[in-house]
C-alpha cells in the first residue's frame, strides 16, 4: 500500500495527545467525585460501576480517528477489479496441420470444443470475436455478445494450406481498432515461403502509400478493455513476421496470450497428396506473448487445452490495478464512530 499525500501521515502524532487527553479527563474526573462516607460504600459503588466498559466507546473512536486520518493521506493499493467493458479475440489456427491426431481426437476438433467451453463460460456482458488464420487470415465472427453466432462462426471452420500467425494478429488488431487504419491489403500483401523466408515482394508490417491517421503507441500491456487469444500447433510458413505483428499489439497496449497445442517433436501428417512433418513453434508464442505483456500456455492434450482456456476465462474478466482507497478507510471510521455512539448510548444513557 501506497499513499497519495504521505506527509498527511505525519496527523497520526495526534493520536498519542488524544489518548493523553484522554486520561487526564478520568484523572481530574476522579478528583472531583464526591468523597463517600466509608470503605463498604465505596466497595459497592465500585462494584456498581462501568468497569471496563467505560474504556470501549472511547477506544473505538481513538481506532475511526485514526482511520480517519490515514484516508486523508489518499492510500492506494493494487487489488482485483472486475472489468465493466470487455472484448476478446480468439484469433484460431485453421492450418492442415490442425487435423494431427496426438490431441485426440485431433487438435482441430480439441481446440473448437475447448473454444466453445471458454466462450459460454465467460460473463453475458464480454464480446467475443473470432478470426481464423491459416495461409491468411478472416474474420468469422465480429465482436458480439451472442454466444450462439460466436458458436455457430467456430463450427465453421475448414482447414486450409499454409500458417500466417502474423496476418492472425494483425487482423485481430484490425478488429479491435477500426479507425486505426490498419489496412490487411497492403500488410499482408506477401508470397507465401518455405521454411519462413519472405518472399521478393515483402514489405514492412503497416506501410502502404496512402495517409494513415496519427497513431501515438501506449505502454505495451496498459489497454485492459481487449485481448487476443491465439491458439496455433505450428510454424510461421507464410505472411508477415509474427513478431512484427505482436509489437503492433504491443504498441496499442493489447496482451497476446498464445497458446501451443501439439508438441515440440511434431507429427507427420499428409493434407491433399503433401505430407509434412508440423512441429510447435514454442520459441515465437513465448516471444509474442513477452512482447505484449501477455503468457504462454502450452496444451499437449485435449485435458490440457481445457484447463488452459478455464484459466484464461478466469482472467479475462478482471484486472489488477492501482486504486485509491481512502472511500475505504473513511467508511470504516464512520462505522466505528457509530458504534462507538451506539453502545455509550445503550451502556450510559449518553453519547460518550
Amino acid at each position: 500500500m501506497s499513499f497519495l499525500w504521505p506527509t498527511l501521515l505525519w496527523s497520526l502524532l495526534l493520536l498519542p495527545l488524544v489518548a493523553l487527553l484522554y486520561l487526564w479527563l478520568l484523572k481530574r474526573k476522579r478528583r472531583n467525585s464526591v468523597r463517600l462516607a466509608s470503605v463498604a460504600v465505596a466497595k459497592l459503588a465500585v462494584g456498581a460501576g462501568p468497569g471496563w466498559r467505560r474504556h470501549v466507546p472511547p477506544a473505538l473512536l481513538l481506532l475511526a480517528l485514526a482511520l480517519g486520518l490515514v484516508a486523508m493521506a489518499r492510500p492506494t493499493a493494487i487489488i482485483t477489479l472486475p472489468l465493466a467493458e470487455r472484448t476478446i479475440i480468439l484469433a484460431m489456427d485453421v492450418s492442415g496441420s490442425m487435423r494431427a491426431e496426438d490431441v485426440k481426437p485431433n487438435r482441430l476438433v480439441a481446440s473448437q470444443e475447448a473454444a466453445k467451453a471458454f466462450v459460454n463460460n465467460l460473463p453475458r456482458e464480454v464480446r467475443v470475436g473470432v478470426v481464423s488464420f491459416a495461409g491468411t487470415a478472416a474474420v468469422v465472427q465480429a465482436p458480439t455478445q451472442s454466444r450462439d453466432d460466436v458458436l455457430a462462426a467456430i463450427d465453421r471452420f475448414q482447414l486450409q494450406r499454409g500458417t500466417a500467425t502474423g496476418s492472425g494478429i494483425i487482423l485481430s488488431l484490425a478488429t479491435l481498432f477500426p479507425s486505426h487504419g490498419i489496412e490487411i491489403q497492403h500488410i499482408t500483401g506477401q508470397r507465401s515461403f518455405p521454411g519462413g523466408t519472405p518472399g521478393r515482394d515483402s514489405r514492412p508490417i503497416g506501410t502502404s502509400g496512402e495517409n494513415k491517421p496519427a497513431f501515438t503507441p501506449v505502454e505495451p500491456g496498459s489497454y485492459s478493455s481487449a485481448a487476443v487469444i491465439m491458439l496455433t500447433d505450428g510454424q510461421r510458413t507464410t505472411g508477415p513476421d509474427p513478431l512484427e505483428a505482436a509489437k503492433m499489439a504491443a504498441e496499442r497496449g493489447i496482451r497476446v496470450y498464445t497458446v501451443g497445442i501439439g508438441t515440440t517433436q511434431g507429427e507427420v501428417i499428409g493434407f491433399e497428396g503433401w505430407s509434412m512433418r508440423v512441429r510447435l513453434d514454442e520459441e515465437m508464442l513465448k516471444n509474442i506473448s513477452v512482447l505484449t505483456h501477455g503468457e504462454y500456455y502450452y496444451a499437449g492434450t485435449a485435458e490440457d487445452l481445457k484447463k488452459v482456456y478455464e484459466n484464461l476465462s478466469s482472467r479475462m474478466v478482471v484486472e489488477r490495478k492501482e486504486t485509491e482507497i481512502s472511500g475505504l478507510f473513511a467508511g470504516f471510521a464512520a462505522l466505528l464512530t457509530l458504534v462507538a455512539a451506539g453502545l455509550s448510548v445503550a451502556w450510559f444513557g449518553r453519547v460518550l
